[in-house]
């Protein structure tokens, strides 16, 4: 299949999971999570994406580790700085979700419904793709621009996360778009660190690592700082 069409395909199935994830079947994560990685899985067949191309070559798994392990510790340590802040714990709103649920999320919906399908998405087809026709810089770009993008619907949906910046820039129109704005602009330059982890180890595993320890961690550090 030629390029055009596959990034085409792409970006169509990237945008209805992103709209059936967040405004026709909320309830449906799992089943919208597998429908993308086996849409994709199929551009990725059709453009004829390599285990190189798209970050999964076994032989990278070591340098995916290194790379992915130090980077997470980073954020890990970044976490426990802000856990002795008193500011910090005080933005973060209280909650009635227990522990157990926190772990369950944290462990396990959190890498399989949103860590390890966006790193596919994003980070393994959408880069793998752009990189091959169009290199590196132009891959990381995109990639990272439309991961910003994909994060609008997630911003408008509330959340412990949202919810602290919103008592910071306000919850009225104007907090709204300060919020999504942000959101963009942030996840968006993650999604540049997580595409050189990328391109730096070859693996895969190296952002998933990285992505998993904002969101995991950042979970388990939402439920500390709420108690």
């Amino acid at each position: 299949m030629p390029f055009a069409g596959c990034f085409a395909a792409t970006v169509l199935i990237l945008l209805a999971a992103n709209v059936l994830t967040h405004h026709i079947v909320p309830g449906a994560d799992a089943a919208v999570a597998v429908g993308m990685v086996v849409g994709l899985g199929v551009v990725a067949a059709a453009s004829r994406l390599t285990a190189d191309d798209l970050g999964l070559a076994r032989r990278r798994l070591a340098s995916g580790a290194r790379w992915g392990g130090s980077a997470g510790g980073i954020v890990v340590l970044g976490y426990g700085i802000a856990v002795l802040v008193p500011a910090a714990r005080a933005a973060v709103p209280e909650t009635s979700v227990s522990w157990g649920q926190t772990l369950l999320r944290a462990l396990v919906v959190i890498p399989l419904l949103t860590v390890i399908p966006e790193e596919f998405a994003f980070r393994g087809v959408t880069w793998g793709l752009l990189r091959r026709r169009a290199g590196r810089w132009w891959a990381t770009g995109v990639s990272s621009a439309l991961f910003g993008l994909w994060h609008i619907s997630s911003a408008l949906s509330g959340g412990a996360a949202n919810e602290s910046v919103s008592g910071v820039v306000g919850d009225g129109a104007t907090g709204t778009v300060v919020l999504v704005l942000g959101t963009v602009l942030f996840t968006g330059a993650a999604g540049v660190l997580f595409a050189v982890l990328r391109d730096r180890s070859g693996s895969l595993l190296a952002p998933i690592l990285l992505h998993w320890a904002v969101n995991g961690i950042g979970e388990m550090w939402l439920q500390f700082g709420a108690r």
